[in-house]
């Protein structure tokens, strides 16, 4: 939920649009050759507006069964070039900028070498938060519109570490299901269990229906259950998976160190996670935080756009998630790894790729012709672990994989790179 009600705008963003007002407003005009009828439909923040398209008709009234029946309809499968809602989310576009008041910017723009893509949190360049801000205060710059203080720092954590503790009834769910069992499955089922047990949160159990329409404190605290909720639920899973107990949060540490003291990824000795781990993780969530309309952000708002509450939203995004085309694309390639058992069988795996045999799965992005923007923090981050490379071998198969692929013409000419969430996964693979 954090950005479906994230508030306000940046000044650059203003002044970047001011700059591109004139070129991205103004009236597109249509002649139906069906009936000869011209219509002038308005440009705005280089847009239609959908209605304004079913303005056109064959019929000779328009009225609302015209519209319904014989109304002119965008067919646009996958959202390629349909924006679904006037949002300070995300923006995606190519070679010349022009923006609106996005809280996430994504360019790509021409050089010599292609696309480049370049990704903004608010009006804060990536490369400069990367490595210079922690997790903590990227996602209060996503909430809150600035990089907090000290002081704002210091509450964010404490409502954030407040909120992790988990009700029995979670726990309970989570641990009678398998330990197997598809770990998409058992998130659901922790993150229903925990809407049940907070009915007042529930619009339509409150008999509120306007819980999550207008009251900011309302929707601040949504954000902040569900961040917290999460990462609990996340953590629960993590312990039922390899039978050990679930350990309470530390109200002294970050959101992130208390993720990995949850899941009981800590020193034996000092009960705490290595500071290496926490700077690894903390890093790969600020790469994630935000990346325009996925499937699972779009799945997110449809479910939102109802005013449901933030927790069932949350589900519809978790289950999004889940296919094979967009986060179980990692699971897949994990599997993949597992199945090649050493680094010496990766060129038989290409071959078969190459053959169309199989699909490699992480590799190529919807968004991105050549190298994700944040590949190379994600690849400084594998440097990091080239000694446990050498003894794990899931780790050495998925090297050698991006080895043999980055160099492979046919993987080049195609413009196939590892995408960021396949180099996550070779990340949390050393971790």
């Amino acid at each position: 939920m954090l950005f479906q009600f994230s508030r306000g705008s940046q000044s650059f963003f203003s002044l970047r649009q001011s700059q591109s007002k004139e070129s991205s407003s103004g009236q597109l005009t249509v002649i139906d050759s069906r009936t000869s009828r011209r219509y002038q439909i308005p440009i705005a923040n280089n847009a239609v507006q959908a209605v304004d398209i079913g303005r056109i008709f064959i019929g000779d009234e328009f009225d609302y069964s015209e519209r319904v029946n014989n109304a002119l309809k965008v067919l646009d499968p996958g959202f390629s070039n349909t924006a679904v809602m006037t949002s300070s989310v995300t923006f995606v576009y190519v070679s010349a900028p022009r923006c609106k008041d996005w809280i996430a910017l994504l360019i790509l723009h021409s050089n010599s070498d292609g696309m480049k893509g370049e990704i903004y949190y608010r009006d804060h360049s990536i490369d400069d938060l990367f490595g210079h801000v922690s997790f903590e205060e990227v996602a209060h710059l996503l909430i809150w519109n600035h990089l907090p203080s000290p002081e704002e720092r210091a509450r964010f954590r404490a409502s954030l570490n407040a909120r992790l503790s988990p009700p029995a009834s979670a726990m309970k769910a989570i641990n009678i299901l398998p330990r197997d069992a598809p770990p998409v499955s058992v998130i659901i089922a922790g993150l229903a269990a925990y809407a049940a047990a907070n009915p007042s949160k529930v619009p339509t159990t409150a008999n509120d229906p306007l819980m999550y329409r207008s009251n900011m404190q309302v929707i601040d605290n949504g954000i902040l259950d569900s961040l917290a909720t999460m990462a609990v639920v996340i953590s629960l899973l993590y312990c039922h998976q390899r039978g050990h107990a679930f350990l309470p949060a530390n109200p002294d540490k970050s959101f992130i160190e208390n993720v990995l003291i949850m899941m009981g990824f800590v020193d034996k000795t000092t009960d705490l996670p290595h500071p290496r781990t926490v700077r690894t993780l903390d890093s790969l969530w600020i790469l994630y935080l935000d990346h325009e309309m996925t499937n699972s952000t779009a799945a997110l708002l449809h479910v939102a756009s109802t005013l449901a509450d933030p927790i069932s939203c949350c589900i519809g995004m978790v289950a999004s998630a889940n296919g094979p085309l967009h986060g179980g694309a990692i699971d897949l390639a994990y599997k993949k790894f597992e199945e090649l058992e050493s680094p010496s069988n990766v060129p038989a795996l290409i071959k078969d790729v190459k053959a169309k045999k199989l699909r490699l799965f992480g590799y190529g992005h919807r968004i991105y012709k050549t190298v994700d923007p944040r590949a190379k923090y994600l690849r400084a981050m594998l440097e990091e672990f080239s000694e446990e490379s050498k003894s794990n071998p899931l780790l050495a198969i998925a090297m050698e994989i991006d080895r043999e692929a980055s160099t492979d013409e046919y993987f080049t000419s195609r413009n196939l790179k590892a995408n960021a969430d396949l180099y996550g996964c070779f990340v949390y693979t050393a971790l």
